[in-house]
């Protein structure tokens, strides 16, 4: 843990950790089969609570060689380092992780937390820009 112009800062190991605590925490008080909006309004407030910075519903801007080629809204923005994109459905598909994959390049954060609450357990997938397969 850093401390940057007194605020603590977490490494990414860390606040993914944080972040997929607070979504158990969610999952398990209100179960499966509520609609996408409802686990991104319960992890907002689940994750204030724990002392992050959230950004819901945040436009970001993807680039494309250095040039600005429109942009994305991101579920969740944590600390400004973690992007959350959040499902509820029966199961997590490739074309989600590619999505993510897509959100780490076009922005250039390093970090996407994909967080299924469709099942009855939880299913979470850390997701990184740079690495070939995660």
């Amino acid at each position: 843990m850093i401390s940057d112009q007194g605020k603590l800062v977490l490494d990414t190991d860390a606040l993914t950790h944080s972040i997929i605590g607070c979504a158990f925490r969610v999952a398990n008080e209100l179960g499966s089969g509520f609609l996408e909006k409802v686990y991104e309004n319960a992890l907002r407030i689940e994750l204030e609570a724990a002392g992050h910075e959230v950004k819901q519903q945040t436009p970001l801007v993807v680039r494309y060689h250095g040039e600005t080629v429109g942009e994305y809204v991101a579920d969740l923005l944590v600390d400004g380092q973690v992007l959350i994109e959040l499902k509820s459905v029966q199961s997590i598909s490739p074309a989600h992780y590619a999505q993510c994959k897509n959100y780490l390049a076009a922005t250039e954060l390093d970090v996407c937390l994909l967080l299924n609450f469709g099942p009855t357990k939880l299913e979470h997938k850390r997701i990184l820009r740079n690495s070939l397969s995660d």
